[in-house]
């Protein structure tokens, strides 16, 4: 079973092998956390197959009947004032059309003042963009394999300017019962700018991703290890502040090697009693972690954690992700199951 994966693995990665990273697409809010569970594992966690159902966001292939009826809604401050929030529901019509899922995605990027290009101060303006989707997963027949697909609708309005755009997420999920791992494999973001801001359209932030999990056996943690990026080697930037000056005024800028580029493409986390009404979550990105650490001062950056707590029909789930000495993020979440009394 193990090998058809593979397979498939190998040429949805041909297939979408082109490079796209932070910064050289729009709607980049796209690729943000979704949930305080996720962020707490250290974000984009891929191989959470339960009763989750904000999961389906980021990999369509784990919808699935036992997040029928759950509805959640989650909230944070992400810098200044900008806030966002995510919201998510599934509903099992019955057991051959099986689960649907929906979802949406908000960024409020908070107010701005104007100004005209000769300093002069105008009216003042804001930003906000938001994602409307939905899923269905489908289980292979007699195999152990799960595929899933989003479908998404994207609105972005910036002062007077405002884009309109479409893409789906493709998910894959293999799920290995009698040894208690997971293996995902998701390219997200396939689409297009249906309208653009100014006529110069741009591509999305597409991105490959594959993880795996494990529930430890006899141990009440699972782990996750996720590859982000993978559509481009590398995702290094030099940092000016690391930069080698020499005594003639010239400068070298940093360079990354082999071994640290491909450590940015890591995300680990864990997580204690994951299948109880108390969890608590650990997790590392290595990416953030290189990009954001400090020279010569320890700052925990790419450290993130959180827990949940269930309390009868109710989950809520909060994570803590440490960025740089002034900039944290908190998210908040709440899930309700409807079916519970």
């Amino acid at each position: 079973m193990i090998r058809p994966f593979l397979v498939l693995l190998f040429i949805f990665f041909n297939v979408f092998a082109y490079s796209q990273v932070g910064g050289q697409s729009v709607y980049q809010f796209l690729n943000m956390v979704t949930s305080p569970r996720q962020s707490a594992l250290g974000g984009k966690t891929l191989t959470i197959y339960d009763h989750d159902v904000n999961q389906g966001h980021f990999n369509p292939a784990t919808i699935n009947p036992e997040m029928d009826n759950r509805m959640s809604v989650n909230y944070g401050n992400y810098y200044g004032e900008i806030t966002y929030g995510t919201a998510a529901y599934a509903y099992t019509y019955d057991r051959h059309v099986q689960t649907l899922h929906a979802g949406v995605n908000y960024v409020n990027y908070g107010k701005f003042d104007g100004y005209d290009e000769n300093g002069t101060p105008t009216s003042s303006f804001t930003g906000s963009d938001i994602s409307l989707s939905v899923g269905y997963a489908y289980n292979v027949p007699h195999t152990d394999i799960h595929v899933g697909a989003n479908a998404k609708l994207i609105n972005s309005t910036l002062e007077s300017y405002n884009s309109f755009g479409g893409a789906i997420d493709l998910g894959m999920i293999y799920i290995d019962e009698t040894n208690g791992l997971n293996y995902a494999f998701v390219v997200r973001n396939i689409g297009t700018q249906i309208s653009t801001y100014a006529g110069t359209r741009e591509s999305l932030p597409l991105e490959v991703m594959a993880g795996i999990s494990q529930q430890i056996e006899n141990v009440p943690i699972r782990w996750h290890l996720t590859l982000e990026n993978l559509q481009q080697w590398n995702v290094s930037f030099s940092n000016p502040a690391r930069a080698e000056n020499s005594i003639d005024g010239t400068s070298t800028p940093e360079k990354t090697s082999f071994f640290n580029n491909a450590l940015r493409h890591v995300i680990f986390g864990a997580e204690l009693f994951p299948e109880r009404g108390f969890n608590l979550r650990l997790g590392y990105n290595f990416r953030r972690g290189e990009e954001l650490r400090l020279l010569e001062q320890r700052n925990f950056s790419g450290i993130s954690l959180g827990f949940g707590l269930k309390m009868g029909r109710l989950k809520f789930d909060y994570s803590y992700s440490r960025y740089t000495l002034a900039a944290n993020t908190s998210l908040f979440g709440l899930t309700i199951n409807f079916n519970e009394e």
